[in-house]
């Protein structure tokens, strides 16, 4: 018999949509975990009974990892939105300074100016078979001294779109510009072959380039039994 053992035929598996929904929150515990940290966090209280409590949303949690699954919720998110928008709205304004500073060249630039002029060149090479993508962003006007920067973020992470584990985000950053993001494959990105994974910032052209080269399967397969061919393994 080659079916899951307590299901029926023909059923995909009896608990295989209680397992996508726990790796679901699994994933939602492990980015929290990344981003937050209980101890500064002024909603996570441990009441007398041993259980969590969130103080914004007024809910009950039996473990951290539940409270930290249920910060990355809609609900939560909701609620912080709205906090926040109120909070802001019932500030006072903020005092005006009554000495101006005249050296202009050393003020902060605090006010955005737009998104940054791009160029994205798709490649394939040959010999590896690989994809990769070649981004160009260009900051004439980035701030004095500073540098661009960029992340990977995942489709779970994002809220701007529909969640789509088929991609990931691509983001850049630089003051006082836009940040922005390019929506790429989730395919795993070639960080240990030499030259594959690249970047560079020229601070005379005010240019920022990042190549990436994306693994195929071929190269998952090889890495995986080049694991398992390793002595002790």
């Amino acid at each position: 018999m080659d079916r899951e053992w307590g299901s029926k035929p023909g059923s995909g598996g009896a608990a295989s949509a209680q397992n996508e929904a726990i790796d679901r929150k699994e994933r939602l515990r492990r980015l929290a975990l990344e981003t937050i940290d209980l101890a500064k966090d002024p909603y996570f209280m441990r009441n007398h009974l041993g259980s969590y409590e969130c103080k914004l949303c007024l809910t009950l949690h039996k473990n951290e990892g539940n409270y930290l699954a249920h910060t990355q919720g809609k609900r939560h998110q909701t609620n912080l939105a709205q906090r926040a928008a109120r909070e802001a709205k019932e500030a006072p304004p903020a005092p005006q300074p009554l000495h101006p500073q005249k050296r202009k060249g050393n003020v902060r630039k605090s006010v955005k100016i737009g998104r940054p002029g791009y160029r994205v060149t798709k490649q394939f090479d040959e010999e590896s078979k690989q994809r990769s993508l070649l981004f160009q962003i260009e900051y004439p006007e980035i701030e004095f001294n500073a540098k661009p920067r960029h992340r990977f973020m995942s489709s779970y992470e994002q809220r701007v779109q529909s969640v789509d584990k088929r991609y990931q985000y691509l983001l850049f950053a630089a003051e006082p510009y836009d940040t922005i993001a390019f929506r790429v494959p989730s395919t795993e990105i070639d960080k240990t072959t030499p030259n594959k994974f690249f970047s560079n910032w020229d601070p005379d052209s005010k240019m920022f380039t990042l190549q990436i080269y994306f693994k195929t399967k071929a190269h998952e397969q090889t890495t995986t039994s080049s694991a398992a061919n390793r002595p002790g393994v």
